[in-house]
């Protein structure tokens, strides 16, 4: 059973000396804190004793199965037997890009202008039960790009099962590192596809701020039930870490955070004889400061007014699971942003004081024997128009789709080597109608949308 992953945005000058030694310590007090649980936390699929698609669409993560999104609501905690072994997994991706046309400059350090090779990441996972009604999925990330290690999703829950009117429901506390992390759903921003997508290309040049725009630079505390196994209600807080943890931990900062950030979650699930339909909301509010350097170069908070975002989203998806070898799956978001621009306009940082922002992603997957998938994927990104933020045209609208083949030989009861490894064999392909608000001239030195066409290979191995 694969664990749960969501790429996330590199930035150079981190420090990977206080990062390993903050992990080590994790693991110790883990290890320490609760030693007679210490047996109690192994990797999923060691833990339950399950194959990988008993809690992932083909095996491999992050498309979870019904039984999967219970394993996460309940904290990670089901165990099967009394065996001891080690709480960690270990997870490789090596890929290969290539845009349609070269990029007129290198997309970071040490890479080309096309035709690149990369080991994108390389994580370690402490992830399982720590005691009966806690469990952690802990992740550490190194990328080639920018050549450092820093810490990636974690989430730490408490939960607990009780009764409504004789109804079951779940009741949990969530300790994360980004806003809808703790979602279950694949529609969710942290968990939509591409679930694995080249770092070394271009991508839509604005994007809601719940869009991954937080990850891994704060910290939340989210309160959660589901109800029969259909309501499902959450809400939570998020402030943000400080600019000097954050180096030490190389994370991004991209402006301190005003008071409490409110994240709240709604859903409702269908459950049917064949498979399952859920519909559901979102609503985020952040306040955001602007950031600036001291005098030895380090990015610090800046005090002053703040940049006010407001998201509003809908979600939907539907799994056809009728315990044949066909597994179909469709999920869709629509986030739609509100921003007021308190620090950045008055800053010369925008033409305009107040900012729109929508985006739309939709796709549909089907995997045969959880072995073989094919997904075809769309989105469409557009906003206001502003020639400050944004440059050239001024506009963010951009518009394409994805296609992906999938072959994962591994996560059946009766694969080699179950459950102590996996691997997906990705080739993926990109394309844009409109990139930039424009088909022709994106960039003003005359490459075209079509140009940062994108194919991508992969090989994700998990252990």
């Amino acid at each position: 059973m694969i664990i749960e992953y969501v790429r996330t945005a590199e930035t150079p000058h981190r420090r990977v000396g206080a990062l390993l030694a903050c992990a080590v310590c994790m693991l110790a007090v883990l290890l320490l804190v609760f030693p007679n649980r210490a047996d109690a936390i192994p990797a999923f699929a060691r833990q339950t004793h399950q194959p990988c698609a008993a809690c992932h669409i083909g095996g491999f993560g992050p498309q979870l199965t019904p039984f999967g999104r219970q394993f996460k609501l309940l904290g990670y905690t089901l165990k099967v037997g009394n065996d001891t072994k080690v709480p960690l997994s270990l997870m490789l991706v090596e890929t290969y890009t290539q845009t349609q046309k070269a990029q007129t400059s290198p997309p970071a350090n040490g890479f080309g202008t096309n035709d690149n090779t990369e080991l994108e990441q390389a994580s370690v996972f402490v992830a399982g039960r720590i005691t009966e009604n806690l469990g952690v999925l802990a992740q550490a990330t190194y990328s080639q790009n920018g050549g450092l290690l820093g810490w990636d999703n974690s989430d730490l829950r408490y939960a607990r099962s009780y009764n409504v009117d004789g109804h079951p429901a779940i009741w949990g506390l969530s300790l994360n590192n980004n806003p809808s992390v703790t979602d279950v759903f694949n529609t969710a921003p942290a968990w939509q596809f591409p679930y694995m997508a080249p770092d070394l290309a271009p991508g839509p040049p604005a994007t809601p701020i719940l869009m991954g725009g937080l990850a891994q630079q704060v910290v939340g505390l989210n309160a959660y039930t589901q109800i029969n196994g259909a309501l499902y209600l959450e809400a939570g807080a998020y402030r943000s870490l400080s600019p000097a943890f954050l180096r030490d931990v190389n994370a991004d900062f991209n402006g301190r955070l005003s008071g409490a950030t409110p994240y709240a979650r709604v859903a409702y699930t269908w459950n049917l004889p064949t498979g399952n339909v859920e519909v559901g909301g979102f609503i985020f509010h952040a306040a955001r400061g602007l950031v600036t350097t001291n005098a030895q170069g380090n990015v610090v908070a800046a005090g002053g007014p703040t940049d006010k975002f407001t998201d509003y989203g809908i979600d939907t998806s539907y799994q056809l699971l009728n315990g044949s070898n066909h597994i179909l799956t469709v999920n869709g978001l629509y986030l739609s942003e509100q921003q007021q621009l308190d620090a950045t306009y008055p800053a010369g940082g925008s033409s305009n004081l107040h900012d729109n922002l929508h985006a739309l992603n939709v796709n549909a997957s089907y995997w045969y024997e959880n072995t073989w998938g094919v997904t075809l994927g769309a989105f469409a990104d557009d906003g206001s128009k502003d020639l400050t933020l944004y440059g050239n045209n001024g506009s963010p609208n951009t518009n394409g789709g994805v296609v992906e083949l999938n072959w994962n030989p591994f996560g059946q009861a009766d694969s080699w080597a179950q459950p102590f490894l996996n691997v997906r064999f990705g080739l993926q392909y990109t394309w844009y109608t409109r990139y930039s608000g424009l088909v022709y001239n994106v960039d003003g030195m005359g490459r075209t949308a079509a140009d940062n066409n994108t194919l991508f290979l992969y090989t994700w191995l998990a252990f």
